[in-house]
């Protein structure tokens, strides 16, 4: 095992890699979700995003900080390799809490994966909720721990787009998701090959617009074995083993408080007093 391995696997919980096959991706991608938090700080705090390999690893790893999709998945994707499963990066756009008839641009990044020779999504840094990995089949279904249901559909249009839906709780989400347990689309993606200057675009676009969602104010969230935890603003939700608790936090140094405790996110006061809704 390389040093990075045996650290990542420290980092998220892990004795040991797990083989490369479909189970070992289900457990190890389980692992990071539920060990590294998805947030968005560095972004309110106006430093860069970087999004290469050693950044990743050296933010995420070294530094016990989180990071949204750009940075998580590209830690995954280098430690996925390290452990025999080869992927690719996939763009997708979010549909969660987008308007009926609203395109939103390519601002997501996925994996692609794939075991003798069927392909498989593979996805450490959705912070909406935890998407599980799936064979990409239309209609491919599966259950994660928080009860809720996650399928892939085919929409057939020549671009050949598919569909990753969610139905479960809406307590065990950031809060995005509608209030009731019908299928809703997470978001769209294709095929298309990606390269890496697709992704540094798209990972720019994400951090710098004025109007990105992680501009406007703290987005955090982090997988529970059974739930979900979320911090949006000073909004504070729990959901766990199908209860749930939501509370507005008070101050300031609660809400630091409640990063490190929750999250494991330390922070300092002038930090906390930049970003703190």
């Amino acid at each position: 095992m390389n040093a990075r391995l045996h650290s990542y696997c420290q980092r998220i919980g892990l004795d040991a890699p797990p083989p490369p096959t479909p189970e070992g991706l289900d457990k190890v991608q389980a692992a990071h979700r539920q060990a590294i938090t998805f947030e968005n700080i560095d972004v309110l705090l106006g430093k860069p995003i970087a999004i290469d390999g050693d950044a990743a690893f050296a933010k995420l790893v070294e530094r016990g900080r989180g990071g949204y999709c750009f940075e998580q998945n590209r830690l995954y994707a280098d430690m996925l390799a390290a452990i025999g499963i080869a992927t690719r990066p996939l763009l997708a756009r979010p549909r969660l809490a987008i308007p009926e008839g609203m395109i939103p641009p390519r601002t997501h990044v996925l994996l692609l994966a794939e075991f003798s020779g069927e392909p498989w999504i593979a996805d450490a840094g959705f912070g909406g909720s935890y998407v599980p990995p799936l064979p990409l089949q239309d209609g491919a279904v599966t259950t994660t721990g928080d009860g809720a249901r996650h399928r892939l559909r085919r929409i057939f249009r020549p671009d050949g787009e598919w569909v990753l839906e969610r139905a479960g709780s809406r307590a065990s989400t950031d809060g995005r998701a509608l209030d009731h347990a019908d299928w809703q689309a997470q978001y769209t993606f294709d095929l298309a090959h990606v390269e890496a200057a697709d992704l540094e675009q798209a990972n720019h676009w994400t951090a710098n617009w004025p109007q990105s969602r992680f501009r406007l104010q703290p987005i955090v969230s982090l997988v529970l074995p059974d739930g979900f935890m979320a911090l949006s603003g000073r909004s504070l939700s729990i959901a766990r083993g199908g209860e749930a608790e939501k509370r507005e936090i008070a101050s300031d140094a609660e809400w630091r408080e409640v990063m490190q405790s929750h999250f494991g996110i330390a922070l300092t006061e002038d930090d906390v007093a930049r970003i703190a809704p």
